[in-house]
């Protein structure tokens, strides 16, 4: 059900696009670009102890649940102005939902999953953003920005078994560095890159993408490439490591 709810959020989207007539922003000074990003994301790393005060269970949700493949996606809308300047919004849902059977009992947020039983786990990580980014060098080939991003996080895990459930959420903001560049191979093939990443000693947080792109018309664009997010908190309240790994295809359309 929810990969089908996700398939028609995606549907919705990509109508909307094709939807944009060529000359909505005619004349304009300040281009937009939209963007649709969507693919499998597998897990290969996701531990977990809540709290983190030796009273719980330190614990693999991939060797509970497995690795995946499962389904995300993300949409983009970035303006440029002033030539040099621009600003991007990110909203960034991803939820995965799986089960498994537990093989020694885990203490999770002050309840007790018994082994052999299976387990119900949600782990939900949403991330909206702005981002400020500055192109700081640009020639024919090249074009290369730095910035800021603010993230909101949004993220909870959950387990379920015979009744018995523990759920631990938690909404904050995390300031993050942003990179980006882009290398033209021809008119209509380019490199991108594209990266938010910050550590501290309480945590750390990076999403990295590489993707090939081909501009398929005056004013659509298709990429395919590689997303990876990583990172986590450790404190006095979660200990909480992930790191996941995206195969995308991305549509974007400037107006």
């Amino acid at each position: 059900m929810e990969l089908l709810g996700h398939s028609r959020a995606v549907f919705v989207i990509l109508a909307v696009l094709a939807l944009i007539p060529g000359g909505a922003i005619a004349g304009s000074t300040r281009p937009i670009t939209i963007e649709l990003e969507a693919g499998p994301v597998w897990q290969s790393r996701n531990d977990i102890e809540i709290p983190n005060d030796g009273s719980a269970t330190r614990f693999s949700l991939v060797d509970l649940v497995g690795s995946g493949p499962y389904f995300s996606y993300r949409a983009y809308i970035s303006l440029n102005f002033a030539q040099k300047h621009g600003v991007r919004l990110l909203l960034a849902p991803l939820t995965i939902e799986d089960s498994g059977t537990p093989p020694v009992p885990i203490g999770f947020d002050g309840e007790t999953f018994e082994p052999g039983v299976p387990v119900n786990a949600t782990y939900r990580f949403n991330s909206y953003r702005l981002t400020y980014r500055y192109a700081f060098f640009e020639n024919e080939r090249w074009c290369w920005r730095v910035g800021f991003t603010a993230k909101i996080r949004d993220a909870e895990i959950a387990l379920t078994q015979r009744g018995v459930s523990a759920s631990n959420s938690n909404v904050g903001f995390v300031p993050l560095l942003h990179v980006s560049g882009e290398w033209r191979w021809s008119q209509k093939l380019s490199v991108l890159l594209d990266a938010d990443a910050l550590a501290a000693p309480q945590g750390r947080a990076e999403d990295v993408a590489l993707k090939l792109s081909y501009q398929m018309a005056d004013r659509w664009t298709m990429a395919v490439g590689y997303r990876m997010l990583e990172g986590g908190a450790d404190n006095d309240d979660v200990y909480t490591f992930a790191w996941l790994h995206y195969a995308v295809v991305s549509v974007a359309v400037r107006l």
